[in-house]
């Protein structure tokens, strides 16, 4: 399984995807993991900071989707005053 957080004043919004089924052209699945895509481009594009967790391993800055990530976290630009 694989998640899309993105960090809001709400707290996150969550896209989950099955890569087995993603693998396995389900149609459902394929469609969550566009759409994770398209909103990774689209914040990333308005300055958001993507980062890969895994556990147990290290947090690591990453420019592209990776669609093999267990999780992703987006985290908008913080504009400061």
């Amino acid at each position: 399984m694989g998640m899309l957080r993105v960090m809001s004043r709400r707290g996150d919004d969550r896209i989950i995807w099955d890569a087995q089924k993603v693998e396995a052209q389900d149609s459902e699945a394929v469609a969550a993991i566009k759409e994770a895509e398209r909103i990774f481009t689209e914040e990333r594009k308005k300055g958001a900071t993507a980062f890969r967790v895994e556990p147990g391993k290290t947090v690591e800055r990453i420019d592209k989707f990776d669609r093999t990530a267990e999780q992703i976290v987006l985290v908008p630009r913080v504009v400061g005053g």
